[in-house]
């Protein structure tokens, strides 16, 4: 029986993102292989439990998957069983976070994370989430004059303060992360580092962005699966066997972050997430994939250029990743304006908070990103495009929805619903 209702308001909400060029950074388009994955079958059972040691029985065939996730996942980032294992069940980031922190932290212990307005996330500390009121947090931030993290001012934080953990990663930071440099402060006081590489994976596997795998310098490594990575809505924690912290916390570090999140923070896994997510990493393994992040990264490159020679003030001066952050005081426009008058013709971007807003609900950023808008098909010359319809509607204060629709129509989607 079909909700012709439902079914109206889902056909709507495929036209709006067929017609719309997407530039939110955090946003993407998963294959058709993926979508019909999560929308199998495989969503009717209930798996509570990890391979081999499930609570239910019929399960023979969802252990078969759930290995083949977790031995891709290692694959695609060419690390060996002997080093890492990897938990593949977390319903999202924010959940794998909490299941991190849960698995080596005691509530009160003090954590370190890149504050939220200078690109930092909010499970790495933010006071309104979870992880500042259960943890004593002390975030680091950035220089004001560069935007850039100071990971000198980093150390000497972390020295005075001795946190449990060290969070490194990003939301909104447009240059990459020294994970190395952090690692190291983070063995110097016996603190666990957490890399949450969710918006910079692909960057990462592809060779295009600094590993946190290497040089043993960091403990856990969380990523989501949606994002850049164009899979589902997931995330993955990869657990490193030869923690030197663990080892001086004398802790197995797989199996506190195993039972952290099961039966810590959740049920049954979702068995066609993780289907989903052999397949994201499948498909990541792939010669195409890698040209796709190739491509991620010269539009942005070219994106940013392009807004800062039409007078647009970027933070840090430009981007070395899928992102950027553009700063709108000089323009006397609001991020929530800025993001309202760019919806209003057919284009996302979100708005921001960055450093030296005094509220986060009034804030003076918006962050761009270019992931989705390169899944399908654009490259630099559309990102000229799409750099002159932003000037045409921020600063020159028309509409143009049609321009904007009818570049995004020339990039179909081409979905099979």
């Amino acid at each position: 029986m079909k909700d012709k209702i439902l079914d109206n308001l889902i056909k709507q909400e495929i036209k709006r993102q067929e017609n719309s060029i997407n530039l939110i950074p955090s946003e993407n388009f998963p294959s058709n292989e993926i979508l019909k994955i999560v929308g199998s079958p495989l969503m009717n059972k209930y798996s509570e439990g990890y391979p081999g040691k499930r609570y239910y029985p019929g399960n023979y065939y969802y252990d078969k998957i759930e290995e083949l996730a977790k031995q891709r996942a290692l694959e695609t980032f060419g690390l060996r069983e002997e080093n890492w294992a990897v938990n593949v069940q977390p319903y999202s980031g924010s959940p794998a976070n909490i299941a991190i922190y849960g698995a080596v932290l005691k509530f009160g212990d003090r954590i370190m994370g890149l504050e939220i307005s200078a690109g930092g996330h909010l499970t790495h500390g933010a006071k309104v989430n979870f992880s500042g009121q259960a943890y004593k947090s002390i975030p680091y931030s950035v220089d004001s004059s560069t935007g850039l993290i100071n990971y000198q001012k980093l150390r000497n934080l972390a020295i005075l303060n001795k946190p449990k953990m060290i969070i490194s990663g990003l939301t909104a930071y447009p240059r990459q992360i020294n994970f190395s440099e952090i690692g190291k402060i983070a063995k110097q006081i016996k603190a666990y580092h957490l890399a949450d590489i969710s918006h910079i994976a692909g960057l990462i596997l592809a060779g295009l962005h600094a590993s946190p795998f290497e040089d043993n310098s960091t403990d856990i490594v969380m990523t989501t699966t949606h994002k850049i990575l164009r899979g589902p809505r997931g995330a993955v924690i990869f657990i490193n066997k030869k923690s030197k912290i663990a080892n001086y916390y004398k802790i197995n570090l797989e199996e506190k972050i195993n039972k952290s999140i099961f039966p810590g923070i959740q049920g049954g896994p979702h068995n066609n997430i993780i289907a989903a997510i052999a397949q994201t990493f499948f498909e990541a393994k792939s010669s195409q994939y890698k040209k796709y992040i190739r491509q991620t990264l010269k539009n942005s490159l070219v994106l940013s250029n392009e807004l800062k020679k039409m007078g647009f003030n970027l933070i840090t001066g430009g981007t070395s990743n899928h992102l950027m952050i553009i700063d709108l005081k000089n323009l006397n426009i609001s991020g929530q304006e800025a993001e309202k008058r760019l919806e209003d013709n057919a284009i996302l971007a979100n708005r921001n908070i960055i450093v030296g807003d005094k509220s986060p609900f009034f804030p003076s950023g918006l962050r761009l990103g270019t992931p989705a808008v390169t899944t399908r098909g654009m490259k630099e010359r559309e990102m000229k495009i799409i750099a002159t319809l932003i000037k045409k509607v921020l600063i020159d204060k028309r509409m143009i929805k049609k321009e904007s629709e009818n570049l995004a129509k020339k990039f179909p989607l081409k979905y099979d619903y």
